[in-house]
């Protein structure tokens, strides 16, 4: 770890940019020029979002069911940010994005990033959802549409290996994760910091120790 990063940035990387920041470098083939949708803007989803436009994609759908998130989306680099259409999604990506990832653990979520995803595209899903949980999907499409599906725990990442990368690209000025910091907490605001969760009213919060 670079000693000199605020452990407040520092934090992030733990997760959040390690998970989607991986999704996008690890679990895809992300390549200047092309659409990718993210489905879920929590600190996953934007950091994801964030990793895919370092990567050069062009075309960046966000897809979240709370506005603030999508505005937000709008003002790190989205082109669109929508509620979930995937029929609206087909349309601005010309038939399915290159690549649909789902940070959200929802398995509705699931299906329509999956429905999302142009013929030969990529799906990748890094969302834990109920362990008894089951996804239905169009078998004929895995071969008729030469779709790929793949999980990716912890963005598919060896922390020694990818968190100093990531570092690298955020000290480049590709990679503003300090952007998904929303909230600094003393921990006697805990229980704030819980509310807006369950809310969805902010991104990342850090509790800092005096």
């Amino acid at each position: 770890m670079d000693e000199t990063l605020p452990f407040d940035v520092a934090a992030l990387f733990g997760c959040a940019v390690l998970t989607g920041a991986g999704a996008v470098f690890n679990a895809t083939d992300v390549r200047p020029g092309d659409s990718v949708v993210v489905f879920g803007l929590g600190g996953v989803g934007l950091a994801a979002l964030l990793a895919a436009k370092a990567a050069g994609a062009t075309t960046l759908l966000a897809v979240d069911v709370v506005a603030e998130k999508r505005e937000l989306a709008l003002s790190l680099g989205a082109t669109h940010a929508l509620e979930g259409d995937v029929e609206a999604i087909k349309e601005l990506t010309g038939g399915g994005a290159d690549h649909a990832i789902d940070t959200t653990g929802v398995v509705a979520a699931l299906q329509q990033a999956y429905r999302a995803t142009r013929p030969g595209g990529t799906t990748v899903t890094v969302g834990l959802p109920d362990p008894a949980a089951e996804v239905a999907l169009p078998a004929q499409s895995l071969v008729a549409e030469e779709k790929t599906l793949r999980g990716s725990y912890l963005g598919s990442c060896v922390p020694r290996r990818d968190i100093p990368r990531f570092i690298g690209l955020y000290r480049s000025g590709l990679l503003p994760v300090e952007a998904l910091l929303t909230h600094r907490i003393g921990l006697e605001e805990i229980n704030t910091g819980f509310d807006r969760l369950r809310r969805g009213a902010t991104v990342r919060q850090v509790v800092t120790f005096s």
